[in-house]
């Protein structure tokens, strides 16, 4: 904790499921723009997050000398005023929390934020001390979009009012009133200032500005005794003080504890939920990542399923089928429903994926009583050609036009133009609809209607046919994508789904030599690569300025997420056998847990190397699909116990 090359580049995520979060460093030094205490939506400005707190200093005051528990890195690299030094411990097994030990006094802190409300609250634990303590609790506040910087203006309102135990202040028109309490009676003195030239060293790193000022509004002081708690609340709305130490540990006790690699992933899927009103919808990261469609319903199944919560699956696709059928009908998906990218040609085919692992995880009939008809629409939708950039062509392969346009989850774009035009037949797209085509068939077999079942047989095979003469080349891999007489001859990871998937077009020869060249030019400790390194345009170091990051996006970096559907297809050719193989690799992924955001996994990995974790802190497709991994070994062995 005191070397902060060490403790500086590990991060706290903490959310409230309903879209706000608070996110630093585990020393509490904020290193992006993004980080804050206190960071929420603000509907009625946009439809980005704000930081209303940036961070809150601590100052333990004891025969009046004075230790600021606080950090912050000034213009030049300047850090101060230091207080990690004073750090002795940080567990965050159930919740952050952070031992000082100033001189002859110990204190704990202790974070959390309130579930599906904008409050987060701060518990302190006098554990030792010889004489009368004093804490002082001085806000940086920022009232800013997270894309943006706040600095020092006339502007910004230093008006305040007091409420019970607290203040409530608001720097600027159209944001809602900040309320601070404690619950023990306290004294604010007002000493409006600012603080200049904070640098954030992650924007830094990226490129960007990384400059801002923040307004401190005064300080709190409040007498603390050995043995005492005293808990400190932030949010949009007063609370009663005396509530504060109860909903304190209300919250602590509906907390999973981070005691292993399974709960750590459950607790960081519980983050990816944001629930807004009757609408619920799952974040594609933090922490600048809203709602995207793909992400969606690729992440869903092992957000929720894998971890035996089939209540919040029903949830999330009761607000995504309104979405769907907004998007079919021809509606734009926005504002009414707060799903981005709803128009890219994959995505319904995603969605019928992800409705498919619900039937596995339930039922059959389940599936069709809840969802059946959204399925046999969604095929009917897109065989009928009624998506305006999905076709299906007579041969029964579907065409996408992606020359201008990122349409893929190979999205990256350099002034406008896709880094990856993926273009014509698409290998992942028509795996997803030879796959649905299939699973949709069964599914109307059973409920009895053979005359629709026997129809998508007939489109499926033709669809299958199709596939291998298309897509497989005589070195036993598979094109990216097909335009024509324009064949993508590099090695890509998008094949692997084709073998992952419980309907293929391949035989089990054929999968087997797409495995085999997957594991031979893309696999890594941390997911697969983008590309291989033996492809042209190779490029794993996703390092540097935005454009340059852009170039490198899927151009060789490696995908945790990408490492789910290979262990799947992993375990369909090598059944048993395989068990070993994919523990192993999944101990590669278990130690990234302690180094990035503590407790989750980041966005992407370098695709060489030593595989630095880089993008976003907490990525919802990674969790899912280790998720779905570890749901998918325990049902391995479950098997080999019943037949042992």
């Amino acid at each position: 904790m005191i070397n902060l090359e060490e403790s500086l580049p590990r991060e706290i995520l903490r959310t409230n499921k309903s879209g706000a979060y608070h996110c630093t460093t585990i020393v509490d030094c904020n290193t992006r723009k993004y980080h804050g205490l206190l960071v929420i939506p603000v509907p009625n400005l946009d439809d980005e997050n704000h930081v209303l707190i940036s961070s809150l200093d601590e100052t333990v005051i004891q025969h009046g000398a004075e230790f600021n528990l606080g950090l912050h890195k000034y213009r030049g690299g300047t850090l101060s005023p230091n207080g990690h030094k004073y750090i002795r411990e940080f567990d965050c097994e159930r919740i952050p929390a952070t031992t000082y030990r100033v001189g002859g006094v110990m204190l704990r802190k202790e974070k959390l934020f309130v579930h599906h409300e904008n409050r987060i609250l701060i518990r302190y634990t006098l554990l030792e001390a010889h004489s009368a303590t004093t804490l002082r609790f001085r806000p940086f506040l920022a009232f800013r979009s997270v894309r943006e910087y706040t600095h020092e203006n006339s502007r910004a309102s230093r008006d305040y009012q007091p409420v019970e135990n607290g203040i409530k202040t608001c720097m600027y028109a159209g944001y809602p009133e900040l309320f601070m309490q404690l619950n023990k009676k306290n004294e604010f003195h007002f000493q409006p200032d600012w603080y200049r030239d904070i640098e954030y060293s992650k924007e830094q790193e990226r490129g960007y500005d990384f400059n801002e000022d923040l307004y401190v509004p005064g300080y709190f002081e409040v007498d603390i005794k050995k043995g005492e708690s005293i808990v400190f609340s932030a949010g949009i709305s007063e609370i009663s003080p005396r509530r504060l130490k109860s909903l304190f540990e209300e919250e602590v006790a509906d907390r999973t504890p981070r005691d292993s690699f399974y709960n750590c992933l459950k607790n960081s899927a519980h983050q990816f939920h944001n629930k807004q009103g009757d609408r619920h919808y799952i974040l594609a990261g933090y922490p600048w990542f809203k709602c995207r469609a793909r992400d969606m319903f690729v992440a869903l199944p092992g957000l929720t399923l894998a971890i035996d919560e089939r209540n919040e699956f029903e949830e999330v696709m009761l607000t995504a089928e309104k979405a769907i059928r907004s998007f079919m009908e021809g509606e734009p998906p926005l504002p009414t429903y707060k799903i981005y990218e709803m128009e890219d040609p994959d995505v319904l085919l995603w969605a019928i994926w992800a409705l498919q692992q619900y039937a596995k995880n339930t039922s059959r009939q389940q599936c069709r009583e809840h969802y059946g008809t959204l399925l046999t629409d969604i095929i009917q939708f897109v065989g009928s050609g009624k998506h305006n950039n999905l076709f299906l062509h007579h041969n029964g392969l579907l065409y996408a036009n992606g020359t201008e346009k990122a349409i893929t989850w190979m999205n990256a774009t350099v002034d406008g133009h896709p880094v990856t035009p993926r273009t014509g037949y698409i290998v992942e797209v028509n795996a997803l609809w030879y796959n649905a085509l299939k699973f949709v068939a069964d599914m109307e077999r059973e409920a009895g209607n053979t005359t629709l079942a026997d129809t998508l047989d007939a489109q499926a095979e033709l669809t299958g046919k199709a596939f291998v003469d298309t897509f497989r080349n005589e070195y036993g891999y598979l094109f990216d994508y097909v335009d024509g007489y324009l064949m993508d001859w590099s090695v890509r990871p998008n094949m692997i789904f084709t073998v992952a998937f419980d309907y293929s077009p391949l035989d089990r020869a054929q999968k087997k030599q797409v495995l085999d060249i997957v594991t031979k030019e893309l696999l890594t400790p941390k997911g697969l690569r983008t590309l291989s390194p033996k492809s042209g345009g190779y490029n794993p170091n996703y390092v540097g300025p935005q454009r340059q990051r852009d170039y490198a996006y899927h151009q060789g970096t490696a995908w945790p997420w990408l490492l789910g559907f290979y262990m799947q297809a992993y375990l369909r050719i090598y059944k048993n056998s395989g068990i070993s193989f994919v523990e192993r690799y999944l101990i590669g992924i278990e130690d990234e847990l302690t180094i990035h955001c503590v407790g989750s996994l980041p966005e992407l990995f370098d695709g060489n190397p030593p595989f630095t974790g880089r993008g976003a802190v907490s990525f919802a497709m990674n969790v899912a699909e280790i998720l779905h991994i570890l749901k998918l070994l325990s049902k391995y062995y479950n098997v080999r116990v019943t037949n042992t």
